[in-house]
């Protein structure tokens, strides 16, 4: 852990994925959450306690979500995670699948990001957004951790911003693969616990929303 966290760096939250078709055991998607996972409720617990604690902290929070239109028509199905959509019929924009989990949605006038690639940056307007926050340090969670998380913090961190991990808000539907992920993303980022995340982030000023 090496968060420098009397730098004065503008932090933002960006929270991925938290969804009904990932997160809730009736949704579809299977890749970060097993069907009878037995830490569900602590991954949820820490992901709200994330949300909270930011939010009482004055760090802007960006929700991150993926969704396509009615028949998938509007998907590139050209890798097994899209074709596993598209033949389940999963994240149909406007369905209780894509809509965000109880209490882990945006709140207020909070940004929503939503894109339809495995990269949160790719094709949406986070970068822009970010920009708009003036962020200079990202908190990031969410869900997969080897599949938005991963792909997303690396871009983040090719893009020149300093980014922590909050390790016990993402979660992987194979417990290694959640862990080998956590360790490619030492590479590129600080990977904290939840607990950790808000200690640090409590001695680390947020952006003023919109400030030139």
């Amino acid at each position: 852990m090496s968060g420098q966290a009397t730098d004065g760096m503008r932090t933002v939250l960006v929270a991925m994925h938290y969804q009904n078709e990932v997160l809730d055991p009736r949704g579809k998607i299977r890749v970060g959450v097993a069907a009878e996972d037995p830490n569900r409720a602590a991954l949820k617990h820490n992901a709200a306690r994330l949300l909270a604690g930011a939010r009482a902290l004055g760090i802007p929070v960006v929700s991150v979500r993926i969704a396509f239109a009615a028949g998938h028509a509007d998907v590139n199905r050209n890798c097994k995670i899209f074709r596993d959509v598209v033949a389940n019929d999963a994240m149909v924009e406007g369905s209780w699948g894509a809509a965000f989990h109880e209490s882990l949605g945006p709140i207020g006038d909070e940004f929503v990001v939503k894109h339809s690639r495995v990269n949160a940056f790719y094709g949406s307007q986070l970068e822009e957004i970010l920009r708009v926050l003036r962020a200079e340090r990202l908190i990031m969670a969410g869900i997969a951790t080897n599949s938005v998380v991963e792909t997303s913090v690396r871009h983040a961190a090719d893009m020149g911003y300093e980014v922590i991990v909050a390790s016990d808000a993402c979660s992987c539907a194979r417990p290694e693969l959640h862990q080998a992920s956590l360790e490619n993303m030492r590479y590129v980022a600080d990977v904290m616990t939840v607990d950790e995340v808000l200690r640090v982030s409590a001695r680390t000023p947020a952006p003023a929303s919109g400030t030139p």
